[in-house]
């Protein structure tokens, strides 16, 4: 009895197979590119989600590296973004393609076709495949992020917004600029691990240099002892020794070693800080006005 069942069900398959054997198959296409995207999709969402909370918990135990960790996190989301699309538009045209052909239609045909459309649409649009090709490498090796004062030549200033076509950075009057991302070809980084403030100090030719370094030394530890500005200052502060001599004037160089984004607050502070003791110390700084002299009455005068 189970014999003739099952030569019943193979009877009635191949006549069904024989009608419809087309629409079948491309069933089964569909099924199995769904099936196929949506093992990739699982896959790639749970790479990021892994290096996001990799990230999160390195934040947790490291409270120095919060814009590192947040910079890792909008990286993994944005490749996560541009691989969910791709593997979305890549299983759509294959899929398209596997139906086409189980129709009859010449797939061949309409890819030499599509290839020459494809050709002249791109050379049209180049600027903007550059464009997202820069975005998308700017992002993989995190050339900069939301957030960081950049230089990228064509504007200056802090990033507000990272696409695959587009950054927006916002400079120091306000204005908002959007530079392209094929357009971007040096970055200068501010924001990345460390900065430096580097201060030089114009004194009079005639000045005690060693009375002047006590001053400006005392100035940057009174700075160091600030509780508001402690955490953003890394090692000690330094005098390079004379930048600059010349007959009116010598120039002393401070750095001090910050952290990223810090460099413009504490160079502000460390001004302050030193001008005052300067004063106390009666050290003048360089009056870059040169003095006229004339003759008067036989006499030079000033």
């Amino acid at each position: 009895m189970l014999s003739n069942v099952w030569t019943e069900f193979d009877i009635w398959w191949t006549a069904v197979w024989d009608h419809w054997h087309t629409l079948i198959r491309i069933v089964l296409i569909l099924i199995g590119a769904v099936i196929i995207r949506a093992i990739l999709l699982a896959l790639v969402r749970r790479t990021v989600r892994q290096v996001v909370n990799g990230a999160k918990a390195k934040a947790e135990k490291t409270p120095q590296s919060p814009l590192l960790s947040a910079r890792i996190i909008q990286r993994s989301k944005t490749l996560g973004s541009v691989l969910s699309n791709l593997i979305t538009w890549t299983m759509v045209v294959s899929t398209i393609a596997a139906v086409l052909g189980e129709l009859g239609v010449a797939v061949g045909a309409i890819v030499a076709g599509a290839g020459i459309v494809g050709a002249a649409i791109g050379f049209g649009a180049q600027s903007l495949v550059r464009d997202l090709i820069s975005g998308l490498f700017i992002v993989f090796e995190d050339q900069y992020g939301v957030g960081d004062s950049v230089d990228l030549g064509q504007a200056t200033g802090v990033v507000e917004s990272v696409g695959l076509r587009v950054t927006q950075v916002r400079d120091v009057s306000g204005t908002l600029w959007y530079v392209r991302n094929g357009e971007v070809v040096r970055v200068g980084n501010s924001s990345q691990g460390w900065s430096r403030v580097v201060l030089d100090i114009a004194l009079p030719y005639e000045s005690k240099i060693e009375k002047a370094q006590d001053a400006i030394l005392r100035a940057a530890s009174e700075l160091a002892r600030d509780a508001n500005f402690e955490k953003q200052l890394l090692g000690e502060p330094e005098i390079w020794g004379i930048e600059a001599l010349s007959g009116e004037q010598i120039v002393l160089r401070l750095v001090q070693q910050v952290g990223p984004s810090d460099a413009d607050a504490v160079a502000r502070a460390l001004r302050s800080r030193i001008k005052n003791e300067l004063d106390l110390a009666g050290v003048k700084l360089a009056d870059k006005r040169q003095p006229i002299y004339v003759e008067a009455s036989g006499r030079s005068v000033q």
